[in-house]
Parts: structure tokens; C-alpha cells; sequence
């Protein structure tokens, strides 16, 4: 029961460090491919169109 509390708590903190970096406006939360505003940039993206 400890290990579920102590995971409870550690998953509630990094939400709350999560939460406290977006209220003081820091740079909004993206994925690793750069989020909406990547531009189809990187090699990886699903996204990227094709250059013929």
C-alpha cells in the first residue's frame, strides 16, 4: 500500500511541477517533434510532405 501512496504522490508532484512551468508562462509543453508549431520540419514527422 506504501508503493501505490508513494507513486501517488510522486505522479501528483511532476502534474503540479507541470502545471506551475505553464501558470508562470513559461514555453508551453510540446512533444519532442516541436508540437503544432514544428512546421513539418523534422525527418520523423507523419506530417511532413514530400518534396517531389
Amino acid at each position: 500500500m506504501q508503493t501505490v501512496i508513494l507513486s501517488l504522490v510522486v505522479f501528483a508532484l511532476a502534474m503540479l511541477g507541470l502545471g506551475l512551468g505553464v501558470l508562470c508562462r513559461r514555453a508551453p509543453l510540446k512533444g519532442s517533434c516541436g508540437g503544432l508549431a514544428c512546421g513539418n520540419a523534422c525527418a520523423a514527422c507523419p506530417r511532413k510532405e514530400e518534396k517531389p
